[in-house]
């Protein structure tokens, strides 16, 4: 009886011993493996370097390529991927470029990771990048002589249908002619065909328009109490649709007896003569200084610029006319119902010019 108690009692402490044993060696095994697997450093201090190709101090966005160059860094990281535009770019490296295609000035967020295996840090970084648009349409006023023929007519006659200006437009070389690089436009105060003034109105209809983009022109406006200089734009269907139905944009107005207010004016029904949706801007040297005046037109809105500044935000949409191809027209009245404000024509007014260096119109 006590031998065989012994026995099963040194049987169970052999158990015991046993298992233990392979307890511990599994668990020096475990140690031992553990020990010889690397440790996954997680990535730290990414930097997200950006370079907009083209920029400087006048361009600050760039050049109009949308090209920018990137260049990310961060310690331990052995890889990288960023979110740029809606375009996920991954890199060994963090080096490579990328180009903006949406046209204009537009800020983009962008996002980024440094990774090293399954560890990770991401950062985020905001640019903003300038988008040239093509060229659709421009007129240099390189060639002298009249004006090109195949771009721009003449709107002639007295009055200035419907707004009771002073002045008879003509196409005569006196009133209108491109010299030197420029469009000029003479305002002459003389006698002529019943008028006390004469001047001139030109314009593409018929010959280009175009639905949408942005125009640039570059412009010096004429001096004097009663001028009324003015870049603008009517609907192609105004012939059958009339005014203010047609839409009407005015990208520049100026009046003589208001120095330096620079007016963007729209028109269309219900919003029509003195009710047009408009703003202004108070800039020097209008007279004296060419000047950089600009639309950025779209399905969505309407942005009225000068020398690049924004001044006025119109909300497009598809009830209004603006929508459909519009012309260019480019005039200098004397008086009427808007060139009057402010004091009306200086009785020692004798003449003045508006000159145009360039338009261009981009898509």
């Amino acid at each position: 009886m006590i031998k065989n108690i012994f026995f099963s009692t040194y049987s169970h402490l052999i158990k015991i011993n046993l298992f233990l044993f392979f307890l511990i060696l599994g668990c020096s095994s475990s140690d031992s493996a553990s020990s010889n697997t690397p440790m996954v450093i997680t990535p730290s201090n990414l930097v997200i370097n950006t370079e907009i190709v083209g920029a400087n101090a006048v361009n600050i966005n760039g050049d109009g390529s949308g090209v920018v160059n990137f260049n990310l860094s961060a310690i331990n990281a052995t890889s990288y991927s960023v979110l740029v535009d809606g375009q996920t770019i991954n890199s060994t490296t963090g080096i490579f470029s990328y180009t903006f295609t949406g046209s204009g000035t537009t800020t983009y967020t962008i996002l980024a990771s440094a990774y090293n295996g399954g560890q990770f840090v991401s950062g985020s970084k905001t640019i903003t990048v300038f988008v040239g648009s093509n060229l659709l349409w421009s007129d240099e006023f390189n060639t002298d002589g009249a004006p090109n023929t195949s771009s721009w007519s003449y709107d002639i006659g007295a009055g200035g249908w419907g707004n009771n200006e002073e002045q008879y437009y003509t196409n005569r070389p006196e009133n209108v002619i491109v010299q030197g690089g420029l469009l000029k436009i003479k305002t002459i105060k003389e006698s002529y065909l019943g008028s006390a003034y004469t001047s001139a109105r030109i314009l593409t209809k018929g010959k280009f328009s175009f639905k949408y983009g942005k125009v640039d022109i570059y412009a010096k406006l004429p001096s004097g109490g009663g001028t009324w200089p003015a870049l603008w734009m009517l609907g192609d269907n105004i012939s059958t649709a009339g005014w203010p139905a047609c839409g009407e944009i005015d990208i520049m107005e100026h009046i003589g007896n208001q120095l330096g207010k620079i007016h963007g004016t729209l028109h269309h029904p219900g919003h029509s003569g003195g009710n047009g949706d408009t703003s202004t801007v108070d800039i020097t040297n209008v007279t004296t200084q060419f000047h950089l005046y600009t639309i950025d037109w779209r399905a969505s809105y309407i942005k009225f610029y000068v020398d690049n500044v924004l001044f006025y935000t119109f909300s497009n949409s598809s009830s209004l006319p603006f929508n459909q191809n519009f012309f260019l027209i480019f005039n200098n009245a004397m008086g009427g119902n808007f060139g009057n404000v402010g004091g009306g024509i200086d009785p020692n007014f004798t003449a003045s010019t508006f000159e145009v260096d360039y338009v261009r119109v981009y898509n």
